[in-house]
């Protein structure tokens, strides 16, 4: 495990999340009516929307969305991709498809007028 090497990370500071504080709704009266304590946190790359109201501090509610984001489905497909994209395991996995593509390796069939098949290589 002391072999682990970081891959990214993601930070607010390099626009990778857009985290709004707003004001929360319901229960609460004038504190929650005047104070901006929810946040919602916006992932631009996988299009992954978090949010959180439920506490009175907008620091706990950061934590709280940041959280959810991290669970949300949007936001795993994503993390995986990026990690096949980093480790390069996509570039394999095209090359592998690249090669079975070849004209070599595909056999075509074409129905001709009499509804019988025929390849047409």
């Amino acid at each position: 495990m002391g072999n682990r090497k970081l891959l990214f990370s993601l930070s607010k500071e390099n626009g990778d999340f857009i985290v709004q504080p707003f004001r929360g709704s319901g229960k609460g009266g004038q504190k929650r009516n005047k104070t901006a304590s929810a946040c919602r946190i916006i992932h631009p790359a996988s299009g992954a929307i978090s949010e959180c109201q439920e506490e009175r501090s907008f620091f706990q509610n950061r934590k709280k969305a940041f959280e959810r984001l991290v669970n949300k489905e949007k936001f795993q497909k994503w993390l995986k991709q990026e990690i096949k994209i980093r480790t390069g395991e996509r570039a394999l996995m095209e090359a592998q498809v690249d090669a079975a593509i070849k004209p070599e390796n595909l056999r075509i069939e074409h129905q001709n007028t009499d509804g019988t098949w025929s390849f047409l290589q």
